[in-house]
This record gives C-alpha cells, structure tokens and sequence, in this order.
C-alpha cells in the first residue's frame, strides 16, 4: 500500500550535503578540504523555504568550513556538522519546532541517510542517489546530485503555497 503523501504539510525540510546539495566529490589537498561546488539554485530554493515559514535544516555526518560559511551566507539557524545519528537530530529538531513525521520531509543520497529517511515522513532523492537507498524513497527527482535536487525539492513543496506566475522579487 503506497502511502499518501500531502507536500502542502510540510513545515521542517532537512538536508544532507555531500551527494544532495553538492556533487559528491570532496576535494582534499595536503591542508585538508579545499573546495565545494554549491548550486545557486539550491541556495535560493533554500532561502524561499524561509520566507513561507518552513524551517530548513542542514544535518550532515561531516564537518566543513566551507559547508558552515555557506550555511551562514545563506542564514541557516540549523546546520548540524558531524552527525554520526541522524534520526536523533532529526527527531530533535522536530521537537523543537513541534512537528510530526507528516509535517517533516529529508532529502538524501545514500545509506548513511537511512536512519533519517526512516524518520521522516516525506522522502526525496537526487537523480544519481544510492540505488539501494530506492526502495525507502518517497519522491526520486530528476536532479543529480549538485544540480539543484534541493531546489527541484522546493519548488513540488511550494507549488501549493503560492502562484509562481506572481512571483516578483525576493
């Protein structure tokens, strides 16, 4: 029985990084990390999550100067580095904004997302996601990974919120 899914009640939207709202490539030099390629896209569709009061949230399993100073450019209140569970942070940003596994969607890419795909009520997937991570995923986009698969994400979520056809500025 294929469950019903209702994007209009969607009020906490949580992120993965690496293979979701960049490429999935890590770039290492002999000092570490040196860069990630962000879409702008992304960004915006980030940004616009804000402004219709649905809280974004960023919760990845590594840590990254470059991942904290583009959730600061983007005004992220919730980015959460190096989380090894999940579904706990998750489930605690739900209890703190009050939500239900209904009202909260995850977008993934692979295994180690598993525990939160299994704990949010809507799932979404990049084009290029993990093949075995399929069968728990609610929506597969036609994005890849670092192409604006959070943005494709939004706009299915706000598509019932607002007329894109009167959408004048930010």
């Amino acid at each position: 029985m294929k469950k019903t899914i209702d994007l209009n009640k969607i009020k906490l939207f949580a992120m993965d990084v690496d293979g979701t709202l960049t490429d999935g490539r890590i770039y290492m030099g002999n000092d570490g990390e040196l860069f990630k390629s962000f879409h702008v896209k992304d960004g915006l569709g980030i940004k616009l999550l804000k402004d219709f009061g649905i809280v974004p949230a960023i919760i990845t399993g590594r840590k990254s100067d470059i991942v904290k100073n583009r959730c600061q450019e983007l005004g992220l209140g919730e980015f959460h580095q190096g989380v090894k569970n999940k579904a706990a942070k998750l489930r605690e940003l739900m209890e703190k904004y009050h939500v239900t596994a209904e009202q909260t969607a995850y977008i993934g890419d692979d295994m180690n997302d598993l525990s939160a795909v299994k704990t949010a009520g809507i799932t979404f997937a990049p084009a290029d996601c993990a093949e075995s991570l399929l069968p728990f995923i609610d929506i597969h986009l036609s994005k890849p990974a670092g192409e604006a698969p959070v943005r494709e994400a939004v706009d299915m979520i706000l598509r019932g919120r607002y007329d894109f056809n009167n959408f004048l500025d930010l």
